[in-house]
């Protein structure tokens, strides 16, 4: 078993076929496999945004593809980020991140933290691109998640 699971691993590193991706985690949730269906999922993460790999862009929608699917895990229907989807389109993906990290704590923020996916978060994204926030964006993300022990 354990030689099946690490080939579907190497396959799903591989794989860019949104709905595969999907129907790996949740086969291998079934199966009791929670690492491969950790791993599918956020393969998943990577392939859904449009936009370019390594940007700020593509990591605040892999941040954003998480956090709705980990609301379609809890409540079972598809749930939509409306008010930050709305937010991104007026005013892009920089501000939108700054207000969220220099406001109150999200809820986004503690889901990604139960599921020990904060390098999801809009905190650890404003992290690996300094360059495209302010000081005191950059301060209120660090102190975020020193608050709960993560290093970026």
């Amino acid at each position: 078993m354990h030689n099946q699971v690490s080939k579907m691993m190497e396959f799903v590193a591989r794989c860019a076929e949104p709905d595969k991706l999907r129907q790996i985690a949740k086969n291998a949730e079934a199966g009791g496999e929670p690492s491969l269906a950790l791993a599918a999922r956020l393969r998943l993460y990577e392939v859904l945004p449009a936009e370019k790999p390594g940007t700020l862009e593509h990591a605040v929608w892999q941040s954003i593809y998480a956090l709705e699917d980990v609301l379609k895990q809890e409540r079972g229907k598809t749930i939509l980020l409306a008010r930050t989807r709305q937010k991104i389109a007026r005013h892009g993906e920089v501000r939108c991140v700054a207000d969220l990290v220099t406001g109150p704590p999200s809820d986004g923020f503690q889901m990604l933290l139960d599921r020990d996916m904060l390098d999801l978060s809009f905190e650890a994204v404003a992290l690996k691109f300094p360059d495209k926030f302010e000081q005191t964006t950059l301060d209120a993300a660090r102190s975020r998640l020193d608050a709960v022990g993560y290093s970026a």
